[in-house]
């Protein structure tokens, strides 16, 4: 059985991203890792968790959440810094 630390490991996602997008979706957070270990191995994966990603800053935007919003924006930048958004 995969761990967290394991998900994290293999595709160069932080903890942050992950509880981010658990909490987001409503999923335990082991298998939203799980997801998106497989989610970054395509370009379509990787457009659609930045996307998620947009989402939850603008969520958190709207909800008056500001330091909700401020880490989603540091997850993001940091995720598409790992994983370019394809062309």
């Amino acid at each position: 059985m995969l761990s967290v630390r394991d998900c994290l490991d293999y595709c160069d996602l932080t903890e942050g991203e992950v509880h981010l997008i658990a909490e987001f979706e409503g999923i335990p957070e082991i298998s939203a890792a799980q997801v998106l270990c497989g989610l970054v191995q395509t370009d379509d994966g990787v457009a659609l968790l930045a996307h998620w990603l947009q989402e939850l800053i603008e969520s958190a935007d709207a909800q008056g959440m500001i330091e909700k919003a401020a880490l989603a924006r540091l997850e993001f930048d940091h995720f598409t810094a790992a994983h370019p958004l394809p062309h």
